[in-house]
């Protein structure tokens, strides 16, 4: 059985569907027919388009609510009461009265109505007077034709709501506690009645707005006026001060805060207003992006009234949406949030001027992600604090050239470039490295295009933006590079001068010019002493010192297009020198100590350890992953930076920090380093990145001079000291967020030792491609001895070559059979040849590896595999002493034709642990280095089946074997 409210809801609905139909013929349809010439004419029949919309959505809804009812009454049992459209979907029904009723208040605002009817003539519009006098109560019979428009729209709405709101209380009140359908009914009149109120509220409102605009100049409602913005507070109304800007009246709309002062209005956008949320009786603060306003009022109730509203006002325009809740929507904020997204055009003097930000805000000021653009084409995009650009950010500022920008991607502090950063000029040029103040500060790179002119790469420090400190510049113009200190932007102090012809200048600099005496190394190792012009030419009074050891001392000169003249003393009577010792000579050492060359690299990392490790500043201190160095695309829209964000997996400190601290073990100590140094994005492994970035820039192509090399090997091990400090400083916060004791304080020779085996196999790798091509081109001249001698003894078979190195003696001496075995009659068992291959092979494994410890072990098995063969020989096993060695291992050394072992062999003994110095490793490197020797002496001399002096070589060294 159906419901006599169920009933009355049927008839309400007939009713309303019929009105609905009736006031569109009479009142909304000949209105749309007009044809206005002027933009307010035109605007408003726009308004009423849309209001003849929304009153079509309202009759199909209501239809539909009809249908549904009808079925009900018709079919009681088969159709449940909650399957009423007016139930099931309160909310559409609901929706659709809204609309309706904002499309009906702004045309009431701008009285779309009554400027619509002037257009017809009062003969047209009698008849229609008649019906609506028949559908509404109290018309006015002498009233205007749009205020009975007005209230035709209106009254029976009106009507509707407040019947629906009735009849569903009713119908609730009705049905029992357990009925399914009684909670939809319950909401559902809970919802008519809200929208009963809000139509009042929406009513009042829009007259009380219309009534505002009569009552402003035409200027001020040309401005301030728009169909959908309401009048919420007045303060001819509700009396309030408001200073600095002493308005003389105050208007409150629901989207914008208005202050008066004569015909100039002052806006502000209530998304961009924030109410301090401190109390005061006697006054509240507003702040906006570029005012602070402080209301005032006699009356205490008068400002308890306008905070509340103002509150009110600006929490409605954030959400974005009336004060109407339907269901499941939140209550309003008694505060206004601190934090919202908006955009704002500044329009205060200063470097926003006309700047428009759109991004997230914190109390009046831009806080947050955001975008900052100028009129004149520059963008910010990035992170801003308390309104400052703060934070990782990209920057791009136009150049006069057209479709030409600089683009800074870099962090940023307090409005200023601080932190790394990698800037694209519009020159083409590309900075990469640290900032202060905006400023070039700290390490950086500065490297012009390849295609320029003359190609320029500057690598070092910066001072206030300019070059002061260590730094390398590579001049391709001159094909020269400078490696020293500067200042103020000139080469200044010691420094020296590689060119791209192989020579190497040493010397003093002082405002970009050399001054005093300097020495100059050429190719072919002639030293060359005394003062030089700017074109490494000797004059006035110098010596040069040729190879041959012949010295030339006087006065020199140069003379266009004939070349460098001299008056001097030459001097042949020096006997010849030592070809390795001539080669040998290495500048730099001394000039610019290895612990004080690349402080501005290692510097920023020690500030972020002493601060704790902080994630972020991870990027601004220790600078960011790049895949793309050159990422500036050409529209302004579309700035980018493709860096590798740290997501919660790889590079966050916790973690890194946690690992540290788990793995202090050796073995796991090793491996952790290696996978740290190994990663772009752990901190370790950026500062390596670094550090091999100066070693290349500073002896690769040029910089790849011989004379260079004594310079980069300490600064290898000088790179392995720091990368291991860096280590110990990551532990100690690590230990420090853990809760735990400090690491223990590390000794001279313990941190030696850590540093050799530890950390140096792990970066040498990094390092080796430029600092072996540097022994490489030292010993070049050795080596090609050696592979002479290589070449000329590896002609020989095993037997004759074993003959010639006496191999012989060496074995027969220990048996005291010498007679018995008649040298024609030598051979070797199959497993005892085997034993010497597997020497050679142990041998070559010295050039497989860049490890000092792991060539210097290869070295100690090629040793045991030898000595193995002579215990075979012998028939028991014996430890051979060096002179007894030394021809076997030329053997081996011969059939392993290693080439540039001379380069290996300085290489591992530089880079070795000092602790094995004097010891079995250095015992067996010497005995390598004398073959080594003995090869290039002696392997032309092979013909004469003999080499001279070669048993007794180190006759004074102990037998290795000896415990």
């Amino acid at each position: 059985m159906c419901s006599p409210e169920e009933a009355a809801l049927l008839q309400q609905e007939e009713v309303f569907t019929a009105t609905l139909a009736r006031i569109s013929s009479l009142v909304l349809q000949p209105l749309l027919t007009a044809e206005p010439s002027d933009a307010r004419g035109r605007e408003g029949l726009r308004l009423l388009q849309q209001l003849h919309g929304c009153a079509q959505r309202l009759w199909e809804v209501t239809e539909r609510s009809l249908r549904s009812l009808r079925e009900r009454l018709r079919h009681p049992e088969a159709v449940k009461l909650e399957s009423l459209l007016l139930l099931r979907e309160a909310d559409r029904v609901l929706q659709v009265h809204v609309e309706y009723i904002e499309s009906y208040t702004s045309c009431v605002v701008v009285q779309a109505f009554q400027t619509a009817a002037k257009q017809r003539s009062r003969d047209y519009w009698r008849g229609r007077r008649k019906a609506l006098r028949q559908l509404l109560w109290g018309l006015n019979p002498g009233g205007s034709m749009g205020t009975a428009m007005v209230q035709a729209l209106r009254q029976p709405l009106a009507h509707h709501v407040q019947k629906y709101a009735l009849l569903l209380l009713s119908l609730g009140d009705a049905l029992g506690e357990g009925h399914p359908a009684r909670e939809l009914v319950v909401q559902a009149a809970a919802l008519f009645g809200d929208l009963q109120s809000f139509m009042k509220q929406a009513l009042d409102q829009a007259e009380a707005t219309q009534a505002l605009w009569h009552s402003l100049s035409g200027r001020l409602r040309d401005a301030l006026c728009t169909p959908a913005r309401r009048l919420l507070q007045d303060s001819q109304d509700v009396p309030v001060t408001v200073t600095p800007l002493q308005a003389e009246r105050v208007l409150l709309f629901d989207d914008i805060l208005v202050l008066l002062q004569g015909h100039r209005a002052h806006t502000f956008d209530l998304k961009l207003v924030w109410v301090d949320p401190e109390q005061d009786g006697r006054a509240f603060h507003l702040l906006t992006p570029e005012e602070e306003l402080f209301f005032g009022s006699k009356r205490p109730q008068d400002l308890v009234l306008w905070r509340h509203t103002v509150t009110q006002a600006v929490c409605r325009a954030l959400r974005g949406k009336k004060d109407f809740l339907v269901r499941g929507a939140g209550l309003a904020s008694c505060e206004t949030p601190a934090c919202r997204s908006a955009a704002h055009t500044f329009l205060a003097e200063g470097r926003l001027c006309r700047a428009t930000y759109e991004g997230e805000w914190c109390r009046g000021r831009p806080h947050g992600r955001g975008t900052l653009k100028w009129p004149d084409g520059k963008n910010h995009v990035g992170s801003f604090c308390q309104g400052l650009e703060h934070g990782f950010g990209i920057c791009l500022v136009p150049q006069a050239a057209e479709d030409k920008f600089d683009c800074y991607k870099c962090h940023w502090r307090d409005g200023s470039m601080c932190g790394y950063g990698i800037c694209e000029y519009s020159s083409d040029e590309v900075y990469k490295g640290y900032f202060q103040a905006g400023l070039r500060h700290g390490f950086g790179v500065l490297e012009s295009s390849p295609q320029a002119p003359c190609p320029c790469k500057y690598t070092g420090h910066w001072e206030r933006g300019q070059r002061s400190g260590y730094g390398i510049q590579e001049d391709g113009g001159r094909g020269e590079r400078y490696i020293g200190l500067w200042q103020a932007d000139q080469r200044h102090g010691p420094g020296l001068l590689v060119t791209q012809a192989g020579v190497c200048y040493q010397g003093t600099f002082q405002a970009d010019k050399m001054v005093g005496a300097g020495t100059l190394l050429s190719e072919d190792d002639s030293l060359c002493e005394g003062t030089f012009t700017r074109d490494l030419t000797l004059l006035g009074k110098g010596k040069v010192t040729f190879p041959n050891g012949y010295t030339l001392e006087g006065s020199f000169g140069s003379v266009a297009r004939r070349g460098l003249y001299t008056q001097g003393v030459l001097d042949t009577a020096a006997p010849l020198p030592d070809p390795s010792s001539t080669c040998r000579r290495q500048l730099g050492l001394g000039a610019f100590p290895a612990e004080g060359r690349w402080q501005g690299v290692v510097g920023p990392f020690r500030d972020f350890v002493r601060a704790g490790c902080p994630g972020d500043l991870q990027e601004a201190l220790l600078g960011f992953h790049v895949q793309s160095l050159r990422e500036l695309r050409e529209s302004q829209e579309y700035l980018c930076c493709e860096r590798t964000l740290l997501d919660d997996s790889v590079g966050r400190m916790e973690d890194i920090l946690e690992e540290v601290a788990r793995h202090r073990e050796p073995e796991a100590l090793q491996q952790c380093l290696r996978k740290a140094l190994g990663s772009s994005l752990h901190p370790l492994g950026k500062l390596l990145r670094m550090l091999m970035l100066t070693f290349q820039a500073t002896y690769s192509g040029f910089g790849a001079n011989k004379h260079l090399q004594a310079l980069a090997q300490e600064e290898v091990k000088q790179h392995a000291r720091e990368l291991w400090a860096a280590y110990r400083g990551l532990l100690q916060v690590a230990l420090e967020h853990k809760g735990e004791a400090p690491a223990e304080e590390e000794d001279a020779e313990t941190r030696t030792r850590q540093v050799h085996r530890l950390v140096l196999p792990l970066v040498l790798p990094s390092f080796y491609s430029e600092l072996f091509t540097l022994y490489l081109l030292l010993h070049e001249h050795e080596d090609h001895l050696y592979g002479q001698g290589i070449a000329s003894l590896g002609l020989f078979p095993d037997t004759q070559l074993l003959e010639l190195l006496d191999v012989q003696n060496v074995l027969l001496h220990f048996l005291h059979f010498r007679h018995l075995w008649p040298l024609k009659n030598l051979m070797l068992m199959p497993h005892q040849r085997h034993s010497l291959v597997s020497a050679t092979e142990c041998l070559q494994k010295i050039v497989t590896t860049v490890d000092a410890q792991e060539k210097l072990e290869a070295l100690e098995r090629t040793y045991e595999e030898i000595e193995a063969t002579v215990s075979w020989v012998l028939g028991q096993e014996h430890k051979l002493p060096m002179d007894d060695l030394l021809p076997l291992l030329v053997y081996v050394v011969v059939r392993a034709r290693i080439q540039h072992l001379g380069a290996e062999i300085h290489l591992t003994r530089d880079m070795m642990d000092p602790s094995h110095t004097g010891g079995r490793y250095d015992f067996l490197l010497t005995a390598l280095e004398s073959c080594y020797q003995h090869i290039q002496r002696d392997g032309r001399l092979a013909s004469t089946a003999h080499l001279p002096g070669l048993q007794g070589a180190l006759v004074a060294l102990p037998a290795l074997g000896q415990p």
